[in-house]
């Protein structure tokens, strides 16, 4: 006989997060790994087996002593055991409607604060790194004009590699005002202009491949010789595949991934004065706070750049305060 927690979480999982709240296949499998994890702690930190695990047994000792298992036996980081922690908390808001009388168990989890983690770097690519690194691939090719074209537009658009991996035809406009409609985290749709270069590439991408002809409009936009879509792993290795090619040291060693660009883009246009509030629109971003890495990150690379730009106009060359007679005699009579 199934547990009540096996219950509501089974509730939790499929009627709540999939058919209410409409959540993607990645935020449910995110869901799904936190309590997995939850289940193999008691099991083997608690000699508790899951078909004897009950809410009962759930409280805000364990929930932290758990959150501490995942950083020191499993060596998770501090966003991931936030990330643990934000689905509990979620399961446990959903259990203060549902079972009304574990709400003040509930609001006690709910009540275990988040820790502070070190703001993020956000790794970007200079606006010459950038052009020299999308003008890498042979464009006198089927396969290159392709590959320049996917680039142009995961740059141009800041989109997400999920979100570009899951465009077909019909998500692209090239008739004036173009733009594309790429759909995001909790399958929100956002429109993202696109600029002139771009859209000369896209239009002439969707002739040679036909997909500007009745009947395409459900292609992916971009996919393999098998005609499916492409892969994340797929466009990462496209990137670095181009990222070797450069004759530029800084870009062939450096770190780069999809999410590289999008970072790149977020700053190219704060650098160039766009409101944050427009790039959090255009990054899909729901909190301002978030986008606001950037304004972060833009600060520290002025402030770089002016200390090494620095000359010594003021000198530090003042009396030790204990070599100082004035200032002694002036202590002494205090």
């Amino acid at each position: 006989m199934a547990t009540d927690f096996a219950v509501f979480l089974h509730r939790f999982l499929s009627a709540h997060l999939a058919g209410l709240r409409g959540c993607s296949p990645h935020t449910i499998a995110s869901y799904r790994d936190t309590f997995k994890l939850l289940i193999i702690f008691f099991r083997d930190e608690r000699s508790i087996p899951p078909e004897n695990l009950t809410l009962d047994r759930i409280d805000p000792d364990v929930v932290t002593d758990f959150l501490t298992w995942l950083q020191i036996s499993r060596h998770n980081s501090v966003s991931t055991r936030n990330q643990r922690l934000a689905a509990i908390t979620s399961f446990y808001r959903w259990m203060q409607a549902q079972d009304p009388t574990r709400m003040a168990c509930s609001q006690d989890i709910l009540a275990i604060p988040a820790k502070r983690a070190p703001q993020p770097t956000v790794h970007h690519l200079t606006v010459e790194q950038t052009r020299h690194l999308l003008a890498q691939p042979d464009r006198a090719t089927r396969h290159g004009r392709r590959d320049a074209t996917l680039l142009a537009v995961l740059y141009d658009t800041g989109a997400r590699v999920s979100e570009l991996t899951g465009l077909t035809v019909r998500d692209v406009r090239v008739e004036s005002p173009p733009l594309v409609a790429l759909t995001g985290k909790g399958r929100k749709t956002r429109h993202v202009p696109l600029t002139g270069n771009t859209v000369t590439l896209l239009r002439a991408y969707l002739a040679e491949h036909r997909l500007d002809t009745p009947g395409s409009e459900d292609h992916p936009l971009f996919f393999n010789q098998h005609k499916g879509k492409l892969s994340r792993g797929g466009i990462a290795w496209l990137l670095r595949k181009y990222q070797t090619k450069t004759s530029d040291p800084t870009l062939t060693d450096a770190d780069i991934s999809p999410h590289t660009l999008r970072h790149s883009k977020a700053m190219h246009l704060y650098d160039a004065g766009v409101p944050l509030p427009y790039i959090r629109d255009l990054l899909g971003h729901i909190e301002l706070s978030t986008t606001e890495i950037y304004a972060r990150a833009s600060t520290e690379a002025k402030r770089a750049a002016l200390e090494a730009a620095h000359t010594d106009i003021v000198t530090d060359d003042l009396p030790e305060w204990n070599q100082d007679p004035g200032l002694l005699n002036w202590l002494t009579n205090l």
